[in-house]
């Protein structure tokens, strides 16, 4: 524990001391206290350090120019089982578990964070044919799923809290960097989010016309975002349930269709491939934005239920129910039908249930895909939310965003991020994934240089869960992914890339303001006093292997 550590505490124990007495308390520059009113007066104490009312209950606010790494809770067992925003009353872990999220909702909201379903895998082999997309979703979650996964689950309960990996980097590289990192992740959700309604109402416009341009359409927009984000305002574990039950259903014609389809099967239509007229930039972005979005799920550890068991299982399930997810339909698909590689484009699993089962099982497909995207919706919006909750608790956004509804939502997170897709539903498919992807690759390096920062300089701190490598297996396991990631980049187009570098600097002009708007005291910042600080279990961890 550093000087500042012992500085709050001392000042708590005294302010604590001085309000029994009835005292006013003041003991450093960073605490600004007034005398408590005399009993009869009605008063509010303006104290932006330790607060104690009349039935003695305490709470700890800090100047955000504090370091979060000297801020310290009880130990880091109480954050796992979760910690109340600022301004809320300590709750214990067994009545805060009702609200928390289970195993099973949980594999289905990394299900819809990173997939939703085989929905949007057609243009993989329309760029590269059967047995490169079948060979692609068979490797690349090797080099970039689980590895992404794996990182998730250490650093997840490293940090069992909202945030995720903002928090992660911010820790390694400090806040400026860990500032950026939200930015960019933030802004990626929110652009990935904006497809969801768009989709939706293509596969509505063959039933409802009307719904397929104009107003109409504008409209239609509108109602669907509206509804998706009162659902999520309603609370995270109703989110989670309805992933499940939308997932259930997304899934079930796709089990149905591969049954139809085994005596249809010809394996030598797998092995078809024609290197020379691959679309590597369609092959590897429709790869990408399929298998990533694996580290969403941190930005809500916190209202997860003992995240740190239920984390690092519910990553597992996800990643196979993920990859099956994929590769079942894919095999029924090319194997049973003959190959066009034009007509492999979104939305032709309908077409190919019709060919495989009748009009029947296309309408389920059909049916299915529309509100796997609306489960897509729902999940994205909820990991983006509370990111920006979490980085309002550490300091990094004015405390307004910390506020929490009275279903226990991040209410201002959640208008943010609906705002966010409203404005951007304008643009196309394609310009989406490509600016999305792009964003997310620069989150993803910072986030791959905090894994080993941390790693290399804080070796001893408490890892409830920890990659079965050391620092050196942890390097070699990352140098396929960020290689990855490189060539992503490099096949971008000029216009995706000068918007993306856009909305990079940004983020860097943004930081520096909230900190000018921080220091005149414009807007009001803080930071929640339960985080957890991995600082002093690595401390506790020392002296525990010394004694």
């Amino acid at each position: 524990m550093d000087g500042r550590d012992l500085s709050a505490s001392q000042a708590a124990k005294e302010t604590k001391g001085n309000e029994n007495r009835g005292e006013p308390s003041c003991n450093s520059k960073e605490i600004e206290c007034v005398q408590k009113p005399s009993d009869g007066q009605k008063g509010i104490s303006n104290c932006s350090g330790l607060m104690a009312d009349e039935a003695g209950k305490e709470r700890l606010r800090y100047s955000s120019s504090t370091d979060p790494s000297s801020l310290t809770s009880d130990s880091m067992g109480e954050a796992a089982n979760g910690y109340h925003g600022l301004g809320e009353e300590h709750v214990a872990p067994a009545s805060n578990n009702l609200h928390k999220v289970s195993i099973i909702p949980l594999i289905f909201l990394i299900f819809y964070e990173v997939s939703g379903g085989p929905f949007g895998i057609e243009d993989s082999v329309q760029a590269a044919g059967p047995l490169l997309s079948i060979l692609g979703f068979l490797l690349f979650p090797l080099i970039w799923s689980i590895p992404e996964a794996l990182i998730t689950a250490e650093m997840g309960t490293m940090f069992p809290e909202n945030g995720g990996y903002v928090v992660w980097v911010s820790s390694a590289l400090g806040p400026f960097w860990g500032f950026q990192q939200g930015w960019m992740k933030w802004l990626s959700g929110v652009i990935d989010n904006a497809l969801y309604p768009v989709l939706f109402l293509d596969y509505l416009k063959s039933a409802i016309p009307a719904v397929g341009g104009g107003l109409p359409r504008i409209f239609a927009v509108l109602a669907l975002t509206v509804v998706l984000t009162y659902m999520n305002y309603r609370g995270l574990t109703i989110v989670g349930w309805v992933a499940v039950c939308l997932g259930v259903f997304s899934l079930l014609p796709f089990i149905v269709m591969g049954l139809i389809a085994i005596p249809k099967i010809r394996p030598s239509r797998w092995l078809k491939v024609n290197l020379r007229g691959v679309d590597w930039n369609l092959y590897l972005n429709t790869l990408f934005w399929n298998l990533n979005y694996w580290d969403s799920i941190s930005t809500l550890a916190g209202e997860v239920e003992n995240p740190i068991k239920t984390l690092p299982k519910a990553l597992l399930y996800a990643v196979i129910l993920v990859v099956v997810g994929y590769l079942y339909p894919l095999l029924a698909g090319t194997g049973a039908v003959p190959l066009d590689r034009d007509q492999w484009t979104d939305g032709y699993f309908a077409d190919i249930a019709k060919m495989i089962g009748g009009v029947w099982l296309m309408g389920w497909v059909q049916g299915a895909s529309a509100l796997s995207n609306m489960g897509m919706f729902v999940a994205e919006m909820s990991s983006d939310s509370y990111q920006l909750l979490g980085m309002a608790e550490r300091g990094m956004l004015p405390a307004f965003f910390s506020k929490r509804s009275r279903h226990g939502t991040p209410l201002i997170g959640i208008l943010f991020s609906a705002s966010g897709v409203l404005l951007l539903s304008w643009l196309s498919f394609q310009e989406i994934v490509a600016a999305e992807n792009f964003l997310y690759c620069f989150g993803m390096i910072l986030e791959f240089i905090a894994f080993i920062v941390l790693r290399v300089r804080h070796p001893n701190a408490r890892r409830p869960y920890k990659i079965p490598f050391g620092t050196v297996g942890c390097v070699l396991m990352l140098i396929p992914p960020t290689v990855l990631i490189m060539v992503v980049l490099v096949l971008s187009s000029l216009k995706v890339a000068v918007i993306s570098l856009v909305a990079v600097c940004i983020g860097f002009v943004l930081q520096p303001c909230l900190k000018h708007v921080e220091k005149k005291r414009w807007v009001r910042f803080s930071i929640n006093s339960d985080l957890p600080d991995f600082k002093e279990e690595e401390e506790e961890e020392e002296e525990t292997l010394v004694a």
